[in-house]
C-alpha cells in the first residue's frame, strides 16, 4: 500500500512541477531540449530567444537526471524499506518506471501535447508540430535506463545503512 500512496504523491508532485514551470515564454524556454525539432528551429532563429536558449549536453542531462531521481527515490526508499534488497530494488524500479510512465503517457502525451501553456508566440497554431512524439518516446526509453542505475544505486545505498 506504501507503494502505491508514494507513487501517487511523486507523480501528483511531478505534474505540478511540470505545470508551474510552463505557462509563459521565460519558463518554456528552461525546457528547450524537449521540444520538437521544428518547433527548436523556429525559436533558435528568433532574435527575441536565441540568446536565452541554454544547451545542455545529453549527457550531462542524463547524468543529472540519475543524480536528482537517485536523491529522491532514495528518500522514497527509506520510507517503504524492507529488509530484502531485492524487495528494495524492485520497489525503487517500480516508483520510477511508474513516474516513467505517468511521465510520457499523461503529461508527454496527453496534457504537454494539448496545452496551450508550452506554446510559445508565434507558434501557438502549429498543433501537429507540436504533438509529434518523438522526443516525447526517446525521453521515455531514456527514463527506462536512468530507474534500472538510480534503482541499482538506492538499493546499494540502502543496504548498507
Amino acid at each position: 500500500m506504501g507503494l502505491l500512496i508514494e507513487s501517487i504523491i511523486l507523480c501528483l508532485i511531478f505534474f505540478v512541477i511540470c505545470f508551474l514551470g510552463t505557462g509563459n515564454d521565460e519558463k518554456n524556454i528552461k525546457s528547450f531540449e524537449s521540444y520538437p525539432d521544428e518547433i527548436q528551429s523556429i525559436i533558435i532563429n528568433n532574435d527575441r530567444f536565441k540568446n536565452k536558449i541554454v544547451m545542455k549536453s545529453p549527457y550531462i542531462s542524463f547524468i543529472s537526471n540519475v543524480f536528482i531521481f537517485s536523491i529522491v527515490l532514495f528518500i522514497c526508499g527509506i520510507i517503504i524499506r524492507s529488509d530484502s534488497w531485492k524487495q528494495n530494488f524492485l520497489n525503487i524500479l517500480i516508483l520510477g518506471e511508474v513516474l516513467n510512465a505517468f511521465d510520457f503517457f499523461f503529461i508527454d502525451m496527453i496534457w504537454w501535447r494539448n496545452t496551450k501553456r508550452v506554446r510559445f508566440k508565434g507558434t501557438e497554431k502549429l498543433d501537429s508540430i507540436y504533438k509529434n512524439s518523438e522526443k516525447h518516446i526517446r525521453s521515455f526509453l531514456k527514463g527506462i535506463v536512468v530507474f534500472v542505475i538510480v534503482g541499482v544505486i538506492d538499493t546499494i545505498i540502502l543496504f548498507f545503512i
